[in-house]
């Protein structure tokens, strides 16, 4: 190898290196959001069932489950499941039920199966995700488009389908959210995730 050469290939590993040094390192510093719930009812008061809590840290697992969920004269459900699970790298949350039958304002809402799930990784964007099967309300089945923020009017209110927000600390979404003005708030698997470097 010529003496020419060798000058370039040090200057190139020197920027390498330096590229390398700058790049966030896993575990090197970082900042985790991860929650999970299966249902929080704000009618009257606030309900929350099967909840995680927020994430401690990267290193942190949390997890609640529920074989049924009851919100008196407003919800029910069963096999509530919420986890939120945090590593040096990424953030995933779930959370699920079956068998939702929701009464909010005179609006009977039903499905087979709700899922809402959130991910991140280091460097990437956010992106979450919701699942619903057999939706109807009053007993007119409601077709999923998978959009996000699809709505469907209910008297007095509206239901958000696939609700997503999205801010600098993450992405979170309610795979269903009914809210009839001055009378129900209620989300259904709600899961957020998110991770940043400092």
């Amino acid at each position: 190898m010529s003496k020419s050469v060798w000058p370039r290939l040090h200057a190139t590993f020197a920027i390498v290196f330096s590229a390398v040094s700058l790049w966030a390192a896993p575990g090197a510093g970082q900042t985790v959001t991860g929650q999970a719930r299966a249902v929080q009812a704000n009618v009257l008061g606030t309900t929350v069932l099967a909840d995680t809590g927020t994430l401690g840290g990267t290193t942190d697992a949390r997890d609640a489950t529920l074989d049924l969920g009851i919100v008196p004269s407003v919800l029910s459900g069963e096999v509530l499941h919420a986890v939120t699970i945090g590593w040096p790298d990424q953030v995933a949350s779930e959370a699920s039920l079956a068998s939702l039958n929701l009464a909010v304002g005179g609006t009977n809402i039903s499905a087979d199966f709700v899922m809402a799930r959130a991910f991140a990784a280091l460097g990437s964007p956010a992106t979450a995700t919701s699942t619903i099967k057999n939706l109807s309300v009053n007993g007119v089945a409601i077709a999923v488009t998978g959009k996000v923020n699809q709505r469907v009017p209910i008297p007095g209110g509206q239901l958000v389908i696939n609700e997503q927000t999205v801010s600098p600390s993450g992405t979170a979404v309610n795979a269903i959210h009914a809210t009839v003005l001055g009378v129900a708030d209620v989300s259904i698997a709600y899961a957020t995730a998110g991770i940043q470097s400092f």
